[in-house]
């Protein structure tokens, strides 16, 4: 994948079993040029930190000791994974808090995107988000890809969850941006792309309150209205009708169904990466569709997006 030719990879520590990896060099070794993947892991122990026994020199000795010993480990297990078509390197380094550390890297080192394993819970078949992906969703000024327990497979279906309800300008960019994500990555996977889309349902308090309020009317006039505006944004691209769904719902709860339905490898998703009071009151919609989806997710930002880790605004 043309647009994926830098690559940051963040280790799992607590597993041989590096499925970000194996998903990286998929990407990898479907570019049109010599990739770069880079293998990051951040580590850190508080207990180095609080040894007064030892000088600052001892500590710092010790820290560069376990940061060596981690190197080796994770050069001997991306040894099977490593091939002369793909420039590739591994960095461990010793930091207090790992996203910051992964964003950093991810500045320093330009990167096109950024793939992260999840924890699979083996009984419910679900997939558990660390407080680490979210800080990623939100800062992380690259595509950031989610991936499980499972290889993409040939021919399946992937699909870009848009919004074109929104006339904003911001949402409509990134809109696009995901459907030329998805018609890529579909390319190049011998995959089948599908537009979704989610309406909101008409509040039933409004016909209680407003009896003149029609609001069967309504309904129609606002699926339509969806429905006009996937066709233009399908048309753009070439999709073809039966690719696209407008379902009635929030997109919490649409999304992962379709998801579930099209037994999706990947789900794109844009996200405006919000943080600080409006996360806590209004919430994140892509990361309430994230927490009920059991497949591969690509978060994607807006163009122009701003991390607030960026070291040019710190």
């Amino acid at each position: 994948m043309s647009i994926y030719n830098n690559i940051l990879v963040v280790a799992n520590i607590n597993s041989d079993e590096q499925t970000a990896l194996a998903r990286a060099m998929q990407l990898a070794n479907k570019s049109v040029s010599k990739s770069r993947v880079t293998l990051f892991l951040s580590i850190y122990d508080f207990s180095y930190e609080m040894t007064s026994m030892l000088s600052s020199d001892e500590r710092e000795a010790m820290r560069r000791g376990v940061v060596h010993q981690r190197k080796l480990w994770l050069e001997n297990i991306a040894a099977p994974y490593i091939n002369d078509d793909i420039n590739f390197e591994v960095k461990v380094v010793w930091y207090h808090r790992p996203y910051e550390a992964i964003i950093e890297e991810v500045f320093s080192g330009n990167y096109d995107i950024l793939i992260k394993s999840t924890h699979k819970h083996d009984f419910l078949e679900s997939v558990i988000f660390t407080p680490t992906d979210w800080h990623l969703i939100r800062k992380c000024p690259c595509p950031v890809l989610l991936v499980k327990n499972a290889e993409w497979r040939e021919h399946s279906n992937i699909m870009a969850s848009v919004n074109i309800g929104s006339e904003s300008e911001t949402h409509q960019q990134l809109n696009v941006k995901m459907t030329e994500q998805l018609l890529n990555i579909a390319e190049r996977f011998n995959a089948k792309p599908f537009l979704v889309s989610a309406y909101p349902t008409t509040p039933s308090n409004v016909a209680i309150e407003l009896p003149e309020f029609d609001a069967i009317a309504y309904n129609d006039a606002l699926r339509a209205h969806y429905l006009t505006a996937m066709k233009a944004l399908r048309q753009e691209f070439y999709i073809h009708d039966e690719h696209t769904i407008v379902e009635e719902g929030l997109p919490e709860e649409v999304i992962p169904k379709l998801a579930k339905q099209l037994d999706a490898s990947m789900v794109i998703l844009g996200t405006t990466g919000r943080t600080g009071l409006s996360s806590v009151f209004i919430g994140n919609t892509a990361e309430h569709v994230i927490d009920k989806i059991d497949c591969d997710v690509l978060a994607l930002k807006p163009e122009g997006y701003v991390s607030p880790l960026d070291p040019e605004n710190r």
